[in-house]
């Protein structure tokens, strides 16, 4: 939050395994800014992920304190909100119809909290955060007489990248990001764009879990930007979907400032 001084606005939607039934949908929304005191930073995180019968919802407020060392920063970051889990029984599709199957449909509020170090300078940054710290239960069952109960399992990310110019207006941004989850395999992204003139960029991303990203983002003017990134899976999964699209629209707005006083390339 704050990361940019300006007033930033990204939305964000993705539509993933395009060509299969149920398959996960997301819409994010998030706004940040510096405030007058530049070390304060604040935001709010508001998002939808629909995959199959199950819809959660979720709004976040973030608080970053920054601590500047010349041209480059270290903030820490909290954010701290209530997600909304809904199952809908209704759309399951049973392949055999019991008329005996009659459960309840599944409604439940968590609180949720996360939390970040980010440092950041002209020339790189490097970040590592943990979400859903608080682990709460969102399901409940029981069977033989034993209880069982479904938790928001903690994530972790590590992160890092670096920009490098290779003349005036040509600048090489390489960067990869490190996904861990108990019981899950390690994931890991590495990327690499090109950004021309501060105008467009063009990159590609390698995944782990075998897929490839293509992605671009254009300036359309100094407060919009639209971008685009396309998933070609390299897995089983690839002859039964048309990869996954994903748009960007982000605006910024300054609020103290009639423009950033050094170039970000992040």
């Amino acid at each position: 939050a704050g990361s940019k001084v300006v007033f930033t606005i990204d939305m964000l939607n993705r539509t993933q395994w395009v060509n299969i039934d149920g398959a996960p949908e997301t819409f994010t929304i998030r706004a940040h800014t510096a405030m007058r005191n530049k070390n304060v930073g604040l935001g709010i995180y508001l998002y939808r992920d629909v995959l199959g019968p199950t819809n959660t919802q979720g709004m976040m407020g973030t608080y970053a304190y920054r601590i500047y060392m010349g041209s480059s920063s270290l903030a820490f970051g909290l954010q701290f909100g209530l997600s909304y889990f809904d199952f809908n029984w209704a759309a399951m599709n049973l392949k055999d119809e019991d008329y005996l199957f009659d459960p309840q449909d599944i409604r439940r509020v968590t609180p949720d909290a996360n939390f970040g170090i980010y440092y950041q300078s002209n020339r790189m940054f490097f970040g590592v955060s943990s979400k859903q710290l608080l682990q709460n239960d969102f399901g409940y069952a029981v069977k033989d007489g034993k209880s069982s109960f479904s938790k928001l399992t903690r994530h972790f990310y590590l992160m890092g990248g670096l920009a490098m110019p290779l003349d005036d207006k040509i600048i090489f941004r390489p960067s990869m990001m490190a996904k861990y989850t108990p019981n899950a395999p390690l994931q890991i992204d590495l990327n690499a764009s090109v950004l021309f003139g501060d105008v467009f960029w063009v990159g590609a991303s390698y995944r782990s879990a075998k897929a490839i990203s293509f992605m671009t983002e254009f300036k359309i003017s100094d407060r919009l930007k639209l971008g685009y990134s396309y998933d070609m899976y390299l897995n089983e999964l690839q002859p039964f979907n048309y990869g996954s699209h994903e748009i960007r629209l982000g605006f910024e707005f300054p609020l103290y400032e009639s423009r950033m006083r050094t170039p970000r390339y992040f």
